[in-house]
């Protein structure tokens, strides 16, 4: 393998990339990394607005649940956007009056109860005549939201409301969207169960209890068409619906974890639910990470807002605050189990029950109990006693609460495993070069190496003889260790490079460079050749990029069809630096007149100056004629100022100032002196004429 190939430094950065990138997509906790995410998703339009009702109260809602400043910013344009639509229930459909009272709940908008009367009473005649579940969702969630406002709201016919909705149900738990709908939806079933659960809440009389056991176990038969990744990771998604109607798996997981969590708020006695699933779902939301869009934002903070307090099951996420560990350092692994939003777990036990190689192999299956730092709220366990070598490792962990009352509360999950990676320092030893002849293979020169410090050898060899290089690898613990790279660079004096990988075996990795068949590849080109080494890899804290020294390499004469050197790449860059030097002799000054010549004509430049002097003195000139009136007088003394003015841009125009800098100074003043000249000049005419009549 020889000619032009990418750096070993720029391969290096992508090898560790690449080796860390499965490991930082980990599950953690919601952060003030969502919260920043938030904001800028949710960033208001100039005049203030978010838009449309809908991704209003996504916004504020999902600043409430993050806690952002942001919320109360915007209460007041959200809260005129809410109250307008409220005022006219009439000629407003009922999915705008269902965000329009969510967004006045979320916010404590104040809201005349006249206003709200007309609302309920609009929401109340769509519930009775209508038969989609959309229709059903918005009015029953609309007159909800205003009950939970503090207004006294009963629906007196919840029973057949709830009949209603239920008619939509199928066999497998999914819902129909109206009884015209040939297909069922999973997101249809989400929101069908928070509908109901706003029927429950509303109804002014207990709900027929068989009603909603049947409910219960549409759940029970949703929830076993979930889909799941090996991970552990729980979401939903749609089966066979047209695609105008397809919503995706983070709309359909957070529809049904609205609806779930919302009916069994309502319901009596716990719905039967496994609790890994409802792990896995929060698992699914906290694995999106920080989401793309607004809307995705939105499912994903509030659905693991409603895991983050519910009567099914809480969610306790065990997460790792670092999962890259160093046996030099001797690190601690560290643990943390949280609610979805980082609220502290009740008591609890971490146990370390297995650890698994990258090749899903038994490192060591002893039981460790990780202890519990009470104030930083994490469970560690020092990573040397576990005899865990560098490289990827599988850690599984079992957490068991401590209280039995806990356990129909909170959902561990049983065992939860954790992807880690050990790094630490490689040993390199027993490094060797030289050259040896081609055909007897006796080694003409050896020189030994230390690849952990700079080294500079000086070899030469000519087309019949071979270079070695050999050297071996082993890990913290004595083990064989084959990095992901390993390269040994040759390069010309003519900035022609050649890279070639060195092969291993067990622990000793050895190249042999035979010149007399790489003559074509190097292009016949004799001379100095730098020699460079590369090691790495992403478990290797050590890895190393370093000079050898250098190669004399005597080839033969390139014959006349001889494949040529590549084009050397020019730097783009070259132009914009430095230029060469430019050598110039200016030529001699011409003679100067003497000085005093010189003053003598300065001289004569200012008789014209003293001529008229002269000949105001003989003119006789005085101020008789001066103004004596305050007006006059100053418009008189600003005009005579304004011509000293240009005399002394003159003098400035000689000394300093350039033509266009004089001219532009001269145009304003020669307005202002057109300007005081005219009543100065006018004041003179109009005395004149007063005079001469009298």
């Amino acid at each position: 393998m020889a000619g032009r190939r990418p750096a070993p430094a720029a391969l290096l950065v992508l090898l560790l990339a690449a080796a860390f990138a499965p490991i930082s997509s980990a599950v953690r906790p919601v952060s003030d990394a969502h919260r920043s995410a938030a904001a800028e998703l949710f960033a208001p339009s100039a005049d203030g607005s978010f838009g449309d009702l809908e991704r209003t109260y996504e916004a504020v809602r999902t600043f409430q649940i993050l806690g952002l400043e942001k919320y109360k910013s915007v209460t007041g344009k959200a809260c005129k956007f809410a109250a307008e639509k409220l005022a006219s229930p009439a000629s407003s459909a009922a999915k705008d009056l269902f965000h329009a009272a969510r967004i006045s709940g979320v916010l404590g908008c104040s809201v005349d109860a006249g206003v709200y009367d007309g609302v309920i009473a609009r929401l109340k005649a769509v519930i009775k005549d209508t038969n989609s579940l959309l229709e059903f969702y918005y009015t029953v969630g609309g007159l909800l939201s205003i009950k939970e406002q503090g207004h006294k709201i009963v629906l007196s016919d919840a029973e057949s409301t709830f009949h209603a909705i239920k008619a939509l149900s199928q066999s497998d738990g999914r819902w129909r969207y109206d009884t015209d709908s040939a297909e069922s939806s999973t997101f249809a079933a989400g929101i069908a169960l928070e509908a109901l659960a706003g029927v429950v809440a509303l109804a002014d009389a207990e709900v027929d209890p068989s009603m909603i056991g049947v409910v219960k176990n549409d759940i029970v038969k949703l929830f076993d068409t979930i889909k799941s990744y090996d991970d552990g990771t729980f979401y939903f998604d749609e089966k066979h619906v047209d695609a105008t109607e397809y919503k995706g798996p983070i709309m359909t997981s957070a529809s049904v974890v609205r609806g779930v969590t919302s009916f069994a708020t309502v319901a009596s006695g716990k719905l039967n639910i496994p609790g890994e699933k409802v792990l896995g779902l929060g698992k699914f939301f906290l694995g999106i990470g920080l989401p793309g869009s607004a809307k995705d934002c939105f499912n994903q903070i509030e659905s693991l807002s409603f895991l983050e307090n519910n009567r099914v099951f809480i969610p306790l996420i065990l997460s790792l605050p670092s999962k890259v560990f160093s046996l030099t350092s001797k690190d601690q692994l560290k643990v943390e189990v949280t609610t979805v939003f980082g609220s502290a777990a009740p008591p609890l036990k971490v146990n370390l029950v297995q650890v698994l190689g990258s090749d899903s192999k038994v490192i060591t299956s002893e039981n460790k109990e990780l202890q519990f730092d009470l104030d930083n709220n994490v469970h560690y366990l020092d990573i040397a006693p576990l005899k865990i070598d560098v490289g990827k490792y599988s850690l599984v962990f079992e957490i068991s609460l401590q209280e039995p009352e806990h356990e129909s509360v909170y959902a561990t999950g049983g065992r939860n495993t954790e992807n880690v990676f050990i790094t630490g320092l490689i040993k390199v030893d027993k490094a060797e070069i030289g050259i040896s002849d081609n055909d007897a293979g006796t080694v003409e020169s050896v020189q030994k190496l230390d690849l952990l410090k700079d080294t500079k050898v000086s070899l030469s060899a000519n087309h019949l003889q071979k270079l070695r290089l050999s050297f071996q690898l082993a890990t913290p613990l004595g083990h064989t260790f084959k990095p992901h790279q390993v390269f040994l660079k040759l390069k010309h004096e003519s900035n022609v490079e050649h890279l070639f990988v060195v092969p291993g075996s067990a622990r000793q990795f050895k190249i042999v460079l035979d010149f007399l068949g790489l003559v074509e590849k190097f292009y016949y080109l004799s001379g100095r050749y730098d020699l460079e080494l590369a090691v790495g890899d992403a478990a290797m804290e050590n890895s190393f990029l370093r000079p050898l020294g250098h190669l004399e390499l005597d080839l033969p004469e390139a014959p006349e069809k001889a494949p040529r050197p590549p084009a050397q790449a020019v730097d783009p860059f070259s132009k914009f630096g430095p230029k060469a030097e430019i050598s110039h002799i200016f030529r001699s000054p011409e003679k100067r007149p003497p000085k005093e010549l010189s003053l003598a004509f300065t001289g004569l430049t200012l008789l014209p100056f003293i001529g008229f002097l002269i000949g105001l003195m003989h003119l006789g000139v005085n101020l008789k004629n001066f103004p004596s009136l305050p007006g006059p007088a100053a418009f008189a003394s600003l005009f005579h100022a304004g011509i000293g003015a240009v005399l002394l841009l003159y003098v400035l125009f000689w000394l300093k100032l350039d033509l266009f800098t004089t001219l532009k100074y001269l145009g304003f003043l020669g307005i202002f002196l057109v300007f005081v000249g005219h009543r100065t000049l006018s004041y003179l005419s109009s005395a004149s004429t007063k005079q001469k009549t009298a």
